[in-house]
C-alpha cells in the first residue's frame, strides 16, 4: 500500500491509491495565500446502492494506463473554463473501500467561492462519466460489478460539458 503525497511542484495533483485517501492532506495542500476559496468532495462507500442493502464493500478496478491521463485532461478542461483556479487534486482509490472511507476526493481552490464550487463540481461529475474505473458491489451473499453510464471522452470546457449534462451558467459556474 502506498500512502498518496502532494506534488512538490504545481498546482495539479492527480492520483490513483490502493491506501486510504488523505483528505486532509489534499485540503492543506489545495490553500494557497492567493484564494479565498477551497471546496472539498469525499465521495464514501455507503451501504446501500438502489434496491440494494447491506453493502459492506466497494471494489475498485481501473484501467491504469488511461486513468491519469484522463484525471489530467479534466484539470485542464478545469483550466480552461476558470483560468483563476488555485489548485485542484483529484484522487481516487482502487481495491477494496469499506464502507464509510473515501473512494474519490476532488479539491477545488479559488479566489472566490462560486469558482471553486463549479470547478469541484466539474471535476466530481466528469471524472465520474470519463474516468475508466469500475466498481464491484460487495453484501452478504454476493457481489456484483457496475456500470451504469458508458465511458465519455473529457470535454474541453464546462460551457461544452453542457450540451450532455445540461446548461453550464459560466458566469455563475453552475448547472442551471
Amino acid at each position: 500500500m502506498t500512502a498518496l503525497t502532494p506534488p512538490v511542484r504545481g498546482d495539479d495533483w492527480v492520483a490513483l491509491s490502493d491506501g486510504p485517501l488523505p483528505v486532509g492532506t489534499a485540503t492543506d495542500w489545495a490553500v494557497l495565500a492567493s484564494c479565498g476559496a477551497v471546496v472539498v468532495f469525499s465521495g464514501t462507500s455507503r451501504d446501500h446502492a438502489g434496491d440494494r442493502s447491506g453493502i459492506t464493500a466497494l471494489e475498485y478496478e481501473a484501467y491504469d494506463a488511461h486513468v491519469v491521463p484522463r484525471l489530467s485532461a479534466i484539470v485542464a478542461s478545469a483550466r480552461r473554463t476558470w483560468p483563476d483556479l488555485g489548485r485542484v487534486a483529484l484522487l481516487h482509490r482502487l481495491g477494496t473501500v469499506p464502507v464509510g472511507a473515501s473512494s474519490v476526493v476532488v479539491v477545488a481552490s479559488a479566489p472566490h467561492r462560486d469558482t471553486a464550487f463549479a470547478a469541484a463540481r466539474f471535476g466530481i461529475d466528469t471524472l465520474k462519466s470519463t474516468v475508466p474505473i469500475w466498481k464491484r458491489e460487495e453484501w452478504p451473499g454476493g457481489s456484483e460489478w457496475v456500470l451504469d453510464h458508458p465511458i465519455a471522452e473529457v470535454p474541453p470546457t464546462a460551457t461544452a460539458a453542457a450540451s450532455v449534462a445540461g446548461p453550464v451558467d459560466v458566469a455563475e459556474g453552475v448547472r442551471s
